[in-house]
């Protein structure tokens, strides 16, 4: 790397300029700008991700103050809090919605072999959701409950390198459920669901599509028993079982039949239901599949702990939307980063260096490697490890 350039600079190198020009371009983000274009705006709210900012006063008082560095940044336009509050309500959240997509495909296919607790070739997904709590006075339109506002992120994550493919914002009283209809099943691909996704009409969609779902049932769904397959106990199965479903409206919305596979989980000393339209993977493997959808939590987790996604630089739809879009972005490139320089490093640890270097002129490989560092894991039983 280039001496000459900052740590910041280094980092947004590995942004694909020409796919960012075109995404403004299609929603024509720098119509009429002058003075702070779109690639300002992204690099400022960048910056503000990686060295956990605050407030609009934050980053413009921390940008100031090296005002001399700024052009090295990439930064070219004027920065104060009305440039990037009008900015952040006025330009089309989908912009920086399409780029993180962009993003999202590099880092897919980087980490497309990496392994992720069960041996697998087929792409496997988790599907979940968080909820962001707002202020009801500050953001009116994300009306929640009577006194309280929120936004709800629905995310399908990939379980190789826990990248998310997809990404939905909605206000918080949209049901779960519901954005499976935005979900465009992949064939031969899985699905990991909890329980609260459990609709056979969306579950036989998936079916159609040639996709699998493995799903958490619920105790008090109807079913007739057809077969019991042989199975080893001592693997903590209890059984596992091809069954059609009863009640009239749920055997209409799924007339096939489903796999019923019951595990005994000796670590939370708990009896688990799973459904799923998969019967050749042995059903120990159908049981792993479903811890691995704790992935997923870990993720909203993390990213709740380590981006600023849970206070806002702007309360309007498109603001809040701009600004999870653009730490999806942050969070996404640092795994590009991580992954073209081979370092072994989490991406916590990427991070936390990358906040206290973002000024400083020396290879970026140096500063994130040269360095004792050792991370000290207390393992826990109910706990698994996201970024290792």
């Amino acid at each position: 790397m280039n001496t000459g350039k900052t740590i910041f600079a280094q980092v947004m190198e590995h942004l694909p300029l020409p796919e960012f020009r075109k995404c403004v371009q299609h929603y024509g983000g720098d119509y009429k700008a002058k003075t702070f274009s779109c690639l300002d705006q992204f690099l400022v709210m960048a910056f503000a991700q990686l060295s956990y900012r605050e407030s609009l006063r934050d980053i413009e008082a921390c940008l100031r103050a090296m005002r001399s560095k700024l052009y090295h940044m990439g930064i070219r336009g004027g920065i104060s809090r009305n440039n990037l509050a009008h900015a952040n309500e006025t330009r089309d959240w989908r912009i920086w919605a399409d780029f993180a997509q962009v993003l999202i495909h590099t880092a897919r296919h980087l980490y497309a072999d990496d392994p992720f607790g069960v041996e697998l070739d087929q792409t496997v997904y988790a599907f979940d959701s968080t909820t962001i709590d707002l202020c009801l006075s500050l953001f009116p339109w994300a009306r929640f409950r009577k006194h309280k506002a929120a936004v709800k992120l629905h995310t399908l994550l990939d379980l190789r390198g826990s990248i998310p493919s997809f990404i939905r914002i909605t206000e918080g009283k949209v049901h779960d459920v519901n954005v499976l209809d935005d979900l465009i099943p992949e064939p031969g691909s899985f699905y990991v669901l909890d329980r609260g996704y459990l609709d056979f009409g969306r579950l036989y969609r998936f079916h159609q599509a040639l996709a699998f779902f493995v799903i958490r049932s619920k105790s008090n769904f109807q079913f007739r028993r057809l077969y019991s397959h042989a199975i080893d106990k001592s693997t903590g199965l209890i059984s596992d079982q091809t069954i059609m479903l009863t009640t009239f409206y749920s055997a209409q919305a799924y007339p096939e039949k489903i796999r019923r596979v019951r595990y005994f989980d000796a670590e939370t000393d708990k009896r688990l239901s799973f459904l799923t339209n998969n019967f050749l993977l042995p059903a120990l493997t159908i049981a792993q599949l479903y811890k691995c959808r704790w992935q997923v939590e870990l993720f909203f987790k993390w990213i709740k702990q380590h981006l600023r996604i849970k206070v806002f630089y702007g309360t309007s739809d498109n603001a809040v939307k701009t600004q999870v879009w653009t730490a999806v972005s942050v969070y996404v490139l640092v795994a590009i980063l991580k992954k073209r320089l081979g370092l072994d490093h989490s991406l916590y640890t990427i991070l936390q260096i990358l906040s206290v270097t973002l000024f400083e002129k020396a290879p970026m490989l140096q500063v994130l490697t040269d360095f004792d560092y050792e991370t000290e894991h207390l393992e826990s039983p109910n706990q698994l490890l996201l970024f290792n």
